[in-house]
């Protein structure tokens, strides 16, 4: 049985927070892989300025390329919208027998676990690790890097460098696709 992790989120765009958070958490569990679930759209979330779906994709299977045990992963793309994580977890189940899934969120997604659809069926069923966002204590103790895909849109928009905050191969993709 394969003890894969699916670190869900919009990766608007992916950078190099979520990588780095994405190899801690392997190397302080004993899951075997993660899998980065590109989300089409949080039904808590609204981004009005969400990039497209494959671009978004994209991105993060180009910088994850190098990454062992790190997989971009567009499964929600093909589920109904939106896409309630329950949803996906009994899809995945239900695709991949062999594989044994843990739910992967922040501190700040944890505070409002109880608004998930379906939240005492996801704990009941699968186990759920929680690492810490900046401001909160979680399970895993990793280096906060002070970065947000957020503030990374912002950058560009501004045209402020973005070098060091995302992957370099991804760079200039970056540059190009949030530029305003």
């Amino acid at each position: 049985m394969k003890r894969t992790g699916i670190f869900g989120g919009s990766f608007n765009p992916i950078h190099c927070g979520h990588i780095a958070l994405a190899k801690e958490i392997l190397r302080q569990t004993t899951l075997d892989e993660i899998w980065l679930m590109v989300s089409p759209q949080n039904p808590l979330k609204r981004e009005t300025d969400l990039l497209d779906d494959e671009l978004r994709f994209q991105l993060a299977q180009k910088a994850l390329a190098d990454v062992e045990g790190v997989i971009a992963c567009d499964y929600e793309f093909h589920l109904p919208i939106p896409s309630y994580t329950w949803t996906t977890l009994q899809h995945l189940r239900k695709d991949y027998p062999d594989h044994e899934f843990t739910l992967l969120i922040g501190g700040d997604n944890w505070e409002r676990f109880t608004r998930w659809y379906h939240w005492k069926d996801i704990l009941r069923e699968f186990d759920v690790v929680v690492y810490p966002r900046d401001g909160q204590v979680g399970t895993i103790q990793a280096e906060l890097l002070p970065i947000s895909s957020t503030e990374i849109r912002e950058r560009v928009r501004r045209g402020e460098p973005v070098e060091g905050l995302v992957p370099d191969m991804i760079l200039d993709d970056v540059k190009r696709l949030y530029a305003k």
